[in-house]
């Protein structure tokens, strides 16, 4: 029988404990991400709906022919500038703002994405989005469990990332359904690839930030990578999946 008293054990429960504690704080850290993430896309969600089926709401964004007025202009460029503010002015932003802006940014995001009822069908939209939400589990999943160190794929996804939005504009005015196959083809890898590798990033990430002021702020931006990741995933199956009205 152990000793109880051996001085050996008492180390040994220490070093248990601080295990435990980060194994906790770990977790802790990746379900506040996620929580940010799933209730950002909630909103989206909730406003695109709201503003499709809403006609006096549609019309402040959309004119009769479907295209965007200047507030539709406004609310579907000001997801990107929010981006640069919150990348480029995280350090002097508040906590508070910060998750402010996320929410800001959400929101805004859903008159954007309100197009989609426009163009797909309500059920096939509900399946891809059940569809891309179980890929994207079960992708995000792999990347936070996995052992194999998945920051040499960074560089490739980072170059198929540009490639891919180099593409995008170059075929606005090519305009071929050929090439946009290929294109919605290639995000679906890209976006299924930066989903388990920003996963495992955002995990690793947590050691540099643990305990500190900036914890909060880093799970607020983790959310908002995960949050893009999700929305391109979906948007680019949605390109195969959807039944166009």
């Amino acid at each position: 029988m152990a000793n109880q008293m051996d001085p050996r054990l008492d180390a040994f429960r220490a070093q248990a404990g601080d295990a435990a504690g980060v194994d906790a704080g770990l977790r802790a850290y990746m379900i506040s991400i996620y929580n940010y993430m799933a209730s950002g896309v909630l909103l989206t969600g909730i406003v695109a709906l709201l503003v499709f089926s809403t006609p006096a709401l549609n019309a402040v964004f959309f004119n009769e022919v479907g295209r965007p007025t200047i507030l539709g202009w406004v609310a579907m460029l000001s997801p990107l500038a929010m981006i640069l503010v919150m990348n480029f002015g995280i350090n002097r932003l508040s906590e508070s703002s910060l998750k402010a802006m996320f929410w800001a940014f959400a929101a805004v995001m859903g008159v954007s994405m309100s197009t989609i009822f426009v163009r797909y069908t309500g059920a096939s939209v509900a399946q891809t989005f059940f569809i891309t939400a179980a890929t994207y589990g079960a992708l995000s999943l792999y990347g936070y469990t996995t052992k194999r160190d998945l920051s040499a794929f960074g560089k490739f996804l980072f170059m198929g990332l540009i490639g891919l939005v180099i593409a995008m504009v170059a075929n606005i005015f090519i305009g071929s359904s050929g090439f946009q196959l290929l294109i919605n083809m290639a995000g679906v890898l890209v976006f299924a690839g930066l989903t388990a590798y920003d996963t495992q990033r955002l995990r690793d990430m947590y050691w540099d930030v643990a305990g500190s002021d900036f914890a909060g702020k880093a799970a607020v931006m983790g959310a908002l990578t995960l949050y893009l990741n999700f929305i391109n995933l979906f948007q680019f199956l949605l390109s195969f999946m959807g039944d166009r009205r």
